[in-house]
């Protein structure tokens, strides 16, 4: 059975099948932020049908709590299955900060500076093609500034192929396509370099590297570069647009060689505490992640040179790179954001860092960057104008 969504005529019809498909599933979620966000619900439902997305989930972060969190539309079209805030996506390259927290726990342990060359800390493997006297650096990946390339190397995973090793992949692939600073280049496999670094400091593999440091202590139980049995029963299918019938198709399901830089699944509620630690100076209930000032770190602009480099889709003339993270300054406030998109799922995250209030938002929409990135605006925007006003009832 195949979910046809039509591009004008139907659009209101649609909007009807999505309010009705509304789970009100709620974590730490008050009356007051129920009725505040009410009327973005249009917005979302809007959202969906212009960019063809079959589900979402959001979860509002303020402070130290998340205050909302919601599903909508269907996880599972063929099966009629609700989104909920518990449903599992791919979060794709919202991971690459989590990888950089990982390296940078090393830095903040004294094992390389961010200034340093890179081949000078690996072991059985070099940056190939490495301009002598302009070598990469740990800043330089962390930036998309390195020279290396984008890289993906997908595999079907129900294919007869996979992915190789890591140290396999790096051994063959790692080169340099040009000089470090020449340009904005993003780059998946300097995330793959960042994961293999990460795992070559802690003597152990980044996989569980990043459970043990990571996961574990944010407490995102569904977050897995492999979904566990109990995760892939929560999983969302992905969906693309076919481009003859224009209907909406499930797709196949990918790993990549690059696996560090974002094969990764997890929950909305998972990504929200994962911007409660970046809120909040790098700790969560009081578990220390990374250092406050390197936390800051990721969310400051790293070089001049390259703002206004992000994607077109977001921010302005002050946004650039920090460590990982997009950074801008909006009305003297700082903010931070990143997507995350593979075939059938985009996702995205962005945090004020000043006023503290975070938007996770997971999909099975495809390339829908656009309209996640619009609905986080207005929910941040609405979320702040609640906040300033709640001191002010108070003292009334």
């Amino acid at each position: 059975m195949v979910f046809k969504l039509q591009r004008y005529s139907s659009f209101l019809f649609f909007v009807s099948i999505l309010a009705g498909l509304l789970v009100r599933n709620t974590t730490a979620q008050s009356t007051n932020w129920s009725e505040a966000l009410g009327g973005i619900e249009y917005a979302i439902e809007q959202a969906m049908v212009e960019g063809q997305i079959p589900s979402m989930t959001l979860a509002l972060v303020v402070g130290e709590e998340v205050v909302w969190s919601k599903g909508y539309g269907y996880a599972n079209i063929w099966a009629r299955t609700p989104a909920v805030p518990s449903t599992v996506y791919l979060i794709g390259s919202t991971f690459k900060a989590m990888s950089t927290v990982a390296l940078l726990q090393h830095m903040e342990d004294g094992k390389f500076g961010l200034d340093d060359p890179v081949n000078g800390y690996l072991e059985g493997i070099r940056i190939k093609n490495e301009d002598a006297d302009a070598p990469v650096t740990f800043r330089h990946l962390l930036t998309h500034t390195s020279g290396l390339p984008g890289d993906f190397g997908p595999f079907p995973v129900w294919g007869d192929d996979r992915p190789p090793s890591l140290e396999q992949y790096l051994a063959t692939s790692l080169r340099a396509e040009s000089s470090p600073m020449a340009g904005v280049v993003y780059s998946n496999m300097a995330y793959s370099l960042v994961g293999y670094l990460s795992g070559q400091f802690a003597g152990v593999p980044f996989r569980n590297y990043v459970q043990q440091t990571i996961f574990s202590p944010l407490e995102m139980n569904s977050t897995a570069f492999q979904p566990t049995p109990v995760m892939t029963e929560r999983l969302a299918v992905p969906y693309v647009v076919d481009r003859a019938s224009k209907r909406l198709v499930p797709t196949e399901q990918l790993k990549a060689s690059v696996w560090p830089a974002g094969i990764v699944y997890g929950t909305v509620l998972d990504q929200a505490n994962w911007l409660i630690a970046n809120l909040n100076g790098g700790t969560f209930k009081g578990r220390h992640l990374l250092a406050e000032e390197l936390m800051d770190q990721m969310h400051s602009l790293q070089y001049e040179a390259f703002k206004g480099t992000i994607s077109g889709l977001w921010g302005g003339e002050e946004a650039g790179y920090g460590l990982t993270w997009w950074t801008d300054i909006r009305k003297g406030e700082r903010f931070f954001a990143h997507s995350g998109s593979v075939p059938g799922y985009t996702a995205f995250l962005q945090g004020n860092k000043d006023k503290k209030i975070g938007i996770a938002i997971l999909s099975n929409g495809n390339r829908a960057h656009r309209h996640l990135i619009g609905l986080a605006d207005r929910i941040m925007a609405l979320a702040g104008e609640v906040e300033e006003m709640a001191p002010a009832a108070a003292g009334n």
